[in-house]
């Protein structure tokens, strides 16, 4: 299985919680590391949008 996004590329999450609108108006993130499968065997990545860095499934984030 191989990741849909990349490093370095620009993403944004499919459904921003609130807290997430207030810390990043603008919504975008940069995906900064591939992660591995978790239990689901779903793939994950880190992303970060100035000092806001998160884990997230490739299910929860979209091109930007």
């Amino acid at each position: 299985m191989s990741h849909k996004f990349k490093i370095k590329q620009m993403v944004r999450l499919k459904q921003p919680g609130i807290s997430d609108n207030w810390i990043n108006s603008a919504g975008v993130y940069e995906v900064i590391r591939l992660m591995p499968a978790d239990q689901t065997g779903e793939l994950s990545y880190r992303i970060r949008s100035g000092m806001t860095e998160r884990a997230v499934r490739e299910s929860e984030i979209r091109n930007a």
